[in-house]
């Protein structure tokens, strides 16, 4: 599996890329090279160009759904099936995610959540007798039509 990894300005994006080589390494599977990319579908599109070129290529993760929307670009303009020759997944869960074509798996992230929880932390830095702010969701995979089963590299 490949990644095509948002620009690294954040320690989210750090801990993206980390979460794929531990996964990568738990399961005994080559690291590939990380591919930077972008935040937009422009981006992933130009970025992912020669990675689905190549048929050895079976999976690519998008640090987002933005991403991975131009990754289904071109996959179909080289020729590839998402999912029968490619898989393809992204992350946050970005609304036009359900309705690409194929619908695209992703890591859905509680961002209202993140953002109740760090409010909660500045209102008790600024006040602290104020509650304790509520935990937010666990990121959760939302599978959907962009990816299959794993099969072995063609070519």
């Amino acid at each position: 599996m490949h990644y095509l990894a948002l620009p690294s300005s954040t320690a989210d994006v750090a801990q993206r890329t980390q979460g794929w080589l531990d996964a990568l390494r738990a399961a005994g599977a080559p690291e590939p090279p990380v591919v930077e990319g972008g935040w937009t579908p422009r981006t992933g599109y130009l970025a992912a160009r020669g990675l689905v070129a190549n048929p050895s290529v079976t999976a690519v993760l998008c640090g987002n759904g933005d991403v991975a929307a131009g990754v289904l670009r071109a996959a179909r303009e080289a020729g590839r099936h998402v999912p029968g020759d490619l898989s393809v997944a992204g992350f946050d869960d970005v609304p036009v995610a359900a309705f690409l074509a194929p619908a695209l798996t992703t890591v859905r992230l509680d961002f209202e959540g993140l953002g109740r929880t760090y409010f909660g932390l500045l209102h008790r830095l600024l006040d602290p007798a104020a509650p304790a702010p509520g935990p937010c969701d666990e990121p959760a995979l939302i599978v959907r039509e962009s990816t299959g089963p794993w099969r072995a590299a063609r070519g």
